[in-house]
């Protein structure tokens, strides 16, 4: 069964994408927990850090790699936070990979 972001992907699923390439798809999250918040995937069907394997690294790298220029993009020059859940007890809500990118104001510690 494929994921909401695999749906995205495919474009089954309209969302705000922000950045695209071969490996890597960045959009808008729906429910925002910051002014900016966006969320970048790969499109391989990963479902967490846990489930990463050694051919993954350059799929990894590259959607940091997008982080790094989609901040670039928006804006957030005085920092951003990134984050990335993992598993039931990180918080992690659906099942693939995912990086959430948020700024455009002063990040409290600790999270939550």
């Amino acid at each position: 069964m494929s994921s909401i972001f695999t749906k995205i992907i495919q474009r089954e699923i309209p969302a705000d994408i922000v950045y695209e390439d071969d490996l890597c798809l960045a959009f808008r999250d729906i429910a925002p927990k910051a002014p900016t918040h966006i969320l970048v995937i790969p499109k391989k069907e990963i479902v967490s850090l846990a489930d990463l394997t050694d051919e993954d690294e350059t799929i990894v790298g590259r959607c940091i790699m997008a982080v790094h220029k989609v901040a670039a993009a928006e804006g957030l020059n005085g920092g951003y936070r990134l984050i990335c859940n993992c598993g039931d007890d990180g918080g992690q809500e659906v099942p693939h990979l995912h990086f959430h990118v948020m700024g455009g104001r002063q990040m409290k510690w600790p999270p939550g």
